[in-house]
């Protein structure tokens, strides 16, 4: 059961915008437990070839969601921000999947070195500042997470992407969100 979660009226903006936008859905998260748990929910329909592109301030609370994704995914291993590396690999029991911050990125050929394409063929990716690089290529089916820090708890967040996503979204399990 999902706590501390209620749905928003308004819509946020964004800094980033995939290319093809199915569907749309905005919520407020009003504790760390309430990311966590939105974390599971994501976790629970990746698969492989699954990107989600975490857009949003600095604080907003991307890497938290990454973790939370990670955490619900069996990673018991540490969970850094990979600002510095760029990219961490983590073998989940369920999939392999590859966590990115473009944050530093300064050219679509640094992110061809990374291996985001091959990340996808083996699994699944969680991308952090996709606005700073994700190729136009890969944007229209990515599952687009826009976080907003209101307070030093809660986020507004923004969910958009391809239709394929919407189910996981108005599942009962998310309208505890309302």
């Amino acid at each position: 059961m999902v706590t501390g979660v209620r749905r928003v009226e308004r819509s946020a903006g964004y800094s980033y915008k995939p290319r093809v936008v199915e569907f749309e859905t905005s919520f407020m998260l009003t504790d760390e437990s309430a990311t966590g748990e939105l974390g599971a929910i994501i976790a629970g329909a990746l698969g492989p070839g699954d990107l989600i592109a975490l857009s949003g301030d600095l604080g907003a609370g991307k890497t938290t969601l990454a973790r939370a994704i990670l955490r619900s995914l069996g990673v018991a291993e540490e969970v850094p921000s990979p600002t510095f590396t760029l990219v961490q690999r983590y073998h989940t029991p369920m999939l392999a999947v590859s966590h990115f911050d473009l944050y530093r990125l300064e050219s679509e050929s640094e992110l061809n070195e990374l291996g985001l394409e091959d990340a996808l063929d083996d699994g699944a990716a969680l991308v952090e500042w996709p606005e700073n690089g994700l190729p136009a290529r890969l944007q229209h089916d990515a599952l687009t997470i826009r976080l907003a820090a209101l307070d030093q708890n809660r986020r507004e967040v923004t969910v958009c992407g391809p239709v394929r996503w919407r189910p996981i979204f108005t599942s009962v399990a998310v309208s505890k969100f309302a």
